[in-house]
C-alpha cells in the first residue's frame, strides 16, 4: 500500500518542475481569454474610432470604384492607384491592427505564460503519431474541451438569439426603411449584438481562466517518490555528500601535515591535544599551522619528531589553542604571554644545539587565562 501511494500523483509540481517544464514550453493557456480580449479591445476600437473608420473606408470605395479617363488612357496608372489605396487601407486599419495584436499578447502575460521556448518548436515525430492523436482526443482532457465548446457554442449561440428575437421587430422593420437609415438601424443592431456576445464571453473567461490553471498545475503534480528523488537531486545523495566531505578532510589533513615540519613548536598535552605553532618574519603574531586529538595529535608529534620540532608538554596551552584558535589564524591576545615562554624556550634550546652548554628548562605552569583553558582530559 504504501508503494502504490508513492506512485500517486499527489504532490504539487515543485517549483524546479515548473521550470522544466517552462523551458519545454508547457504553460498554462486560455484561448477563451485570448479571444475575450481580442473582442473587448476591438470593441473599444470601434466605439472609439469606428466612425473615422467608416469615412475613410468609404472614401476608399469611392475612389476604387470611381472612372478616371486617364487610368482609361493609360492602363499602367491602374497600379499606382492600387499602391494608393493599399497604403490608404494600410494606414487605416493599422491603428486596429495594432491594438488587437496588443490585446492577443495580453492573454498570456497575464497568466505569466509569456515565453519563448526552442525546445517547443523543435520537431517531435510523437506530435504525427494518429495513435497518440486518438488517445488525446478521447482522452479527459478531450472530453472536456469538447463540452466545454458546447457549452460555449450554446451560451453564445442563445444569447445570438435571444438578442435576435428580442430585435425582430426592428429587423422586420428594416425592409420598409430608406437604406441610409436601415444602414443606421444595422449598425445600431450589429453593435448591441456584438456588445451582448462579449458580455457572454465574460462568464466563459471566468469559468476558463482557473480551470486551465488547475488543470496545468494538475497536470503537472509529482509522486512522492518524484520529490525524494528531485530533493536527492538538487541536495546531493547523502553517500556521496559524505565521501565528498570525507575526501575534503582527508585533502585538509594532508596539507595540515605538510605544514608541521615548518612549525617552531609543538605543544601537547602530552597525548591527547597537539599543536602546532609557526612565527616568521612578517607575521604579526605566531599562528597554529596544525591541530589535532587522539590519532590526529599522535602523528602531528611523529611528524614533528621526525623533522626536529620541539615538543613542549604545557596542557592547558595545549588545550586552549586547540579550542579557541582555528589552521592558518594568529594566536589571541591573552595567550602572547604564555606563546612568548615557550618560543623564548625554542630560541635557547636552538642555541644550546649550536653551541652546547647547560640543557634549557622547558618552561612549567604557563600562565593561560582560566576562561580559555577547556576542561581538562586525562592523558
Amino acid at each position: 500500500m504504501a508503494e502504490d501511494s508513492d506512485l500517486e500523483r499527489t504532490e504539487p509540481a515543485s517549483g524546479r518542475r515548473l521550470e522544466q517544464a517552462r523551458e519545454e514550453g508547457q504553460v498554462p493557456r486560455s484561448q477563451e481569454l485570448g479571444a475575450f480580449l481580442i473582442l473587448i479591445v476591438a470593441a473599444a476600437a470601434f466605439w472609439l474610432i469606428g466612425g473615422w473608420l467608416a469615412q475613410r473606408t468609404a472614401t476608399m470605395f469611392r475612389r476604387g470604384l470611381s472612372l478616371d479617363e486617364k487610368l482609361v488612357r493609360e492602363p499602367e496608372q491602374m497600379l499606382v492607384r492600387f499602391a494608393d489605396l493599399s497604403l490608404d487601407m494600410l494606414f487605416t486599419f493599422s491603428p486596429l491592427l495594432l491594438v488587437l495584436m496588443i490585446a492577443a499578447l495580453a492573454g498570456p502575460f497575464l497568466l505569466n505564460s509569456f515565453i519563448f521556448s526552442p525546445k517547443a518548436l523543435a520537431p517531435k515525430l510523437s506530435r504525427m503519431d494518429p495513435i497518440q492523436g486518438i488517445k488525446r482526443i478521447i482522452s479527459w482532457t478531450g472530453l472536456v474541451n469538447m463540452l466545454k465548446a458546447v457549452a460555449k457554442a450554446g451560451l453564445i449561440g442563445g444569447i445570438a438569439a435571444a438578442v435576435i428575437w428580442s430585435e425582430r421587430h426592428d429587423i422586420i422593420a428594416l425592409l420598409a426603411q430608406p437604406i441610409q437609415a436601415g444602414l443606421n438601424s444595422v449598425g445600431q443592431l450589429l453593435v448591441f449584438s456584438f456588445l451582448a456576445i462579449v458580455a457572454a464571453m465574460i462568464l466563459v473567461v471566468v469559468v476558463d481562466v482557473p480551470f486551465q490553471i488547475w488543470q496545468y498545475h494538475d497536470k503537472l503534480k509529482m509522486t512522492r517518490e518524484e520529490v525524494r528523488q528531485e530533493a536527492k537531486e538538487m541536495e546531493g545523495d547523502p553517500h556521496v555528500k559524505g565521501r565528498i566531505r570525507s575526501l575534503q578532510r582527508e585533502a585538509a589533513r594532508r596539507r595540515m601535515m605538510a605544514a608541521v615540519p615548518q612549525a617552531d613548536v609543538i605543544v601537547t598535552n602530552p597525548t591527547h591535544f597537539a599543536v602546532a605553532l609557526a612565527y616568521k618574519n612578517g607575521m604579526g603574531a605566531p599562528k597554529v599551522v596544525a591541530k589535532g586529538t587522539g590519532e590526529v595529535a599522535r602523528r602531528i608529534r611523529e611528524i614533528g619528531a621526525e623533522h626536529g620540532v620541539p615538543l613542549l608538554e604545557a596542557p592547558p596551552l595545549a588545550r586552549a589553542l586547540h579550542r579557541h584558535v582555528e589552521l592558518d589564524q594568529e594566536i589571541p591576545g591573552a595567550l602572547y604571554a604564555a606563546v612568548a615562554e615557550a618560543l623564548a624556550w625554542v630560541f635557547q634550546l636552538a642555541t644550546w644545539r649550536q653551541q652546547g652548554g647547560q640543557y634549557p628548562v622547558p618552561p612549567r605552569d604557563l600562565q593561560v587565562p582560566p576562561e580559555l583553558v577547556p576542561e581538562a582530559v586525562n592523558g
